[in-house]
């Protein structure tokens, strides 16, 4: 791939990381702002469940920024938009639709059907 192509794709995962990082420390901010002490049970059970949900949502992008992370790694070290494991490209357009995928179409078509298997 070459260095132009390489570019745009630090410069779309950078973007990402930035936006997920900014909404993780709203939401922090926005946790220990709002300690509401509801009286009534069914106010507090909501609010713990819409902060175990938020929860879990910032646990999901954590782990998109660890991939994230490695995507540019791996354009750092040369190997980005190479299938670990058949060594093929990935398509620039698979690249484009999730930029942090280490597996081209077919091999990630092939896992999926390993994993629907009995």
């Amino acid at each position: 791939m070459d260095r132009e192509k390489l570019e745009y794709f630090r410069s779309i995962l950078n973007e990402e990381m930035r936006s997920l990082l900014e909404d993780a420390g709203k939401t922090v901010s926005e946790m220990t702002v709002d300690s509401t002490n509801f009286p009534d049970p069914n106010d507090r059970a909501t609010q713990e469940s819409d902060r175990n949900f938020e929860l879990r949502i910032r646990d999901r992008e954590r782990k998109l920024i660890n991939k994230i992370k490695d995507a540019l790694e791996r354009i750092d070290d040369g190997s980005f938009g190479t299938c670990e494991v058949c060594g093929e490209d990935i398509s620039e357009a698979r690249l484009k639709a999730r930029p942090v995928t280490t597996l081209c179409i077919d091999c990630k078509m092939e896992q999926e059907q390993k994993e629907k298997r009995p």
